[in-house]
């Protein structure tokens, strides 16, 4: 999933990698560009977004905070604290209101980082993930309460700059746990996230309501249960939920 700017494209290959497009003239050009080169079509983005009376199963978006909503977490409900949090990558976002809080934090001796942090700390401390999630309690623009079914753990190695930086791929990412988080009211996990070796990791959450997954790009050993691609002319996005987390690092002390 990326997401930029308001704007949301199902990119199976950009599942396990992330894509930076600095703001500016043509920048919508150049998403468009990419997810032709790596999914074959573009889909929900169209120069011409009036409503012709008809289901439109080619192009279409929906008003910001409608579908996708992308959460900023901010000490304070002001503009100023409201960029830091963005700039220090506090962010989660989720379609169809699937989940009301997230909170994720990586804790290791003396030191601990939410999203969009970085821990430096010593090689041979171990690291513990721990999450609390609020599932959706009302009822969203579709008029329906989603339920959270699934939560994936996605874990990778960093091995600092690509050789080949047209390659897009993070190795070593994979999905290290999943949970059935089915009927919980509060979801509250936590998983060992093992040592701090030579190189440093990162991790983050994806989540989902069960409707819909498939093998991904990768294979089954890299995501056994993946975001589906849309059937083209039968995808109603409301049967088809996800939540996801910008990713916490933890890097070794040189």
């Amino acid at each position: 999933m990326l997401i930029f700017q308001g704007l949301e494209w199902n990119i199976p290959a950009a599942e396990h990698g992330t894509v930076f497009v600095h703001p500016g003239q043509g920048e919508v050009e150049v998403l468009k560009a990419f997810e032709n080169g790596y999914d074959g079509s573009v889909r929900g983005a169209s120069a011409n977004t009036a409503h012709s009376g008809r289901p439109n199963t080619t192009a279409g978006d929906f008003w910001p905070g409608y579908y996708g909503r992308t959460l900023v977490g901010a000490s304070r409900a002001r503009h100023l604290e409201l960029m830091a949090g963005v700039r220090a990558g506090n962010v989660w976002v989720d379609h169809g209101g699937l989940v009301d809080e997230v909170e994720v934090e990586v804790r290791t001796r003396g030191a601990s980082a939410g999203l969009g942090g970085v821990i430096t700390t010593h090689r041979g401390n171990q690291c513990e993930l721990v999450v609390r999630i609020v599932p959706a309690r009302s009822a969203n623009w579709a008029q329906f309460e989603p339920k959270l079914k699934k939560v994936d753990v996605i874990q990778g190695r960093v091995t600092g700059p690509a050789e080949d930086r047209d390659t897009f791929r993070a190795p070593e990412t994979t999905v290290v746990k999943s949970y059935d988080v089915s009927g919980q009211s509060v979801v509250e996990l936590r998983y060992d996230l093992g040592v701090v070796g030579d190189t440093g990791f990162y991790v983050r959450l994806r989540g989902s309501d069960g409707n819909r997954s498939q093998v991904g790009y990768f294979g089954a050993a890299t995501d056994p249960e993946g975001p589906a691609i849309d059937i083209v002319g039968d995808a109603d996005p409301w049967l088809d939920l996800w939540f996801y987390t910008n990713p916490i690092f933890v890097l070794p002390r040189t």
